[in-house]
């Protein structure tokens, strides 16, 4: 554990946090931060499709249904249990390095569905296939980095896409009803399996029906613990603020954060949510078929957005705002269960539940939206599909050891797996900024003189 430990923060604290604040700058300064100054665009296109009827058909997925296999694991206990548990080990102050993380990495997670769509390929079997490995291949022409990328992505789909969320599930799930782990382990796995033997089309019609059902479930109690609590509120932003670079001053010091576990806490809880610069999402965005690669990162930012800069602050308000929060004290929650216990201090049983069940919920869609990613990379290998079956079996045992694994161990194998598989991304991203930012300027200059975010060029490639 001690070793496991020091490694995971030798390579998050301080050279990966400063990596991924380092790629969302260049890519928002160099876009002219558009995440800020075009809202009104990506907002229209994004959002504003959702009321005409979505882009795609033929072989490929509609951007919608792209982003709701993306937010499927975006989405996950990170959303509940990752922000409750960076506000114990880094203190308030982490929700402000979360937020700043968050609002570079809406233009991380632009430039990687961009570049996922404008390098993506025919899938076997039919349909479309994009992705970091893709873009590592034959955009920055390094097939020995997307070889990485793949060999670290496939156990992060192990750690963080499965063992950690059905770590959180069966620990609700025992906490709330007393039902044994094991045996909600095996019954998660049987759901899981149901869905995946499926592949992409299954997991993306069940997600597109799972996630916005999870996300206005949660987001609609959250709203209601802030309004109950809203005289609390300047409070509780005035301590995040005040706590990012004095945390020794919050709540009398007696905690004893630091800056460096603020930061390193907040950016990783950050990444985990919204896993922009991972290039794990890009992977399900680069199924969509859309008229032009910047469409596609107009639903990256938007997923940053909804993921963490909206989910995630709810949660770490309700905390903060219902008086639950006990740091120091001997027996002092954490987790998914601090975070119950705030909605549940202004809900009653109801909003326990509620925050049980959007665990269930946020938790069980992680696990089907990670296990496409890890048979995504497999296929890459193994240059075909013939490795699947094995993979699904492997996947699914996992799901079944996650309910009875130690949850801490689970989290720091998330971590070192997660930073392992987003260093080779970083640098491809890095490497395609120029031809990234010059797609997303192009396609802006259009979409503001037809006034429509709609454009497709005669001699560009039918995306």
């Amino acid at each position: 554990m001690a070793f496991l430990r020091g490694l995971t923060d030798f390579l998050w604290n301080p050279w990966l946090l400063g990596l991924f604040l380092v790629v969302g700058l260049v890519y928002s300064a160099g876009s002219g931060f558009f995440q800020f100054f075009e809202f009104p665009l990506w907002w229209k296109t994004a959002v504003g499709s959702l009321f005409k009827g979505g882009q795609g058909g033929g072989k490929g997925l509609s951007p919608l249904q792209a982003l709701a296999t993306a937010l499927a694991s975006t989405m996950g206990t990170g959303s509940i249990a990752g922000v409750a548990t960076a506000l114990t080990l880094g203190g308030p102050g982490a929700i402000f390095w979360m937020w700043l993380s968050a609002l570079l990495g809406m233009m991380t997670s632009c430039g990687e569905k961009l570049l996922s769509v404008r390098y993506q390929r025919p899938a076997p079997g039919g349909g479309l296939q994009g992705g970091p490995m893709y873009y590592l291949r034959d955009g920055v022409k390094r097939p020995l980095l997307a070889l990485c990328f793949t060999l670290a992505c496939i156990p992060a789909t192990i750690a963080g896409g499965n063992l950690v969320q059905s770590s959180s599930i069966a620990a609700s799930l025992e906490a709330a009803f007393g039902l044994p782990r094991l045996q909600v382990g095996i019954m998660t796995a049987l759901m899981a399996g149901l869905v995946m033997v499926g592949g992409i089309g299954r997991i993306a019609r069940v997600s597109s029906a799972l996630v916005p059902a999870m996300a206005l479930l949660y987001l609609g109690a959250g709203g209601a613990v802030l309004a109950l609590n809203w005289e609390r509120i300047p409070a509780a932003l005035s301590l995040i603020l005040s706590s990012a670079f004095a945390p020794s001053a919050a709540l009398g010091g007696g905690a004893g954060w630091t800056v460096s576990a603020a930061l390193r806490y907040g950016v990783a809880r950050g990444v985990f949510t919204n896993e922009a610069g991972l290039g794990t999402s890009a992977m399900a965005h680069g199924a969509a078929r859309v008229d032009h690669p910047a469409r596609q990162g107009m639903w990256g930012i938007f997923e940053v957005f909804l993921s963490t800069l909206l989910v995630c602050t709810i949660t770490a308000l309700a905390i903060l705002a219902s008086g639950v929060w006990k740091p120091g004290r001997p027996g002092a929650l954490t987790g998914a269960p601090l975070t119950a216990a705030a909605f549940g201090s202004a809900l009653g049983q109801a909003g326990e539940g509620v925050v049980a069940l959007s665990l269930l919920l946020f938790a069980f869609s992680s696990i089907l939206g990670w296990s496409y990613y890890g048979q995504q990379c497999l296929a890459y290998l193994a240059r075909g599909r013939k490795l699947i079956p094995a993979y699904r079996a492997v996947f699914l045992l996992c799901v079944i050891l996650g309910a009875v694994w130690e949850p801490e161990a689970v989290w720091l194998l998330a971590d070192l797996c997660n930073a392992l598989m987003a260093l080779p991304n970083l640098a491809a991203l890095l490497l395609l900024a120029p031809e990234a930012l010059s797609l997303l300027e192009g396609w802006r200059r259009a979409a503001s003189r037809r006034g429509s975010g709609r454009i497709l060029q005669k001699k560009e490639k039918p995306y």
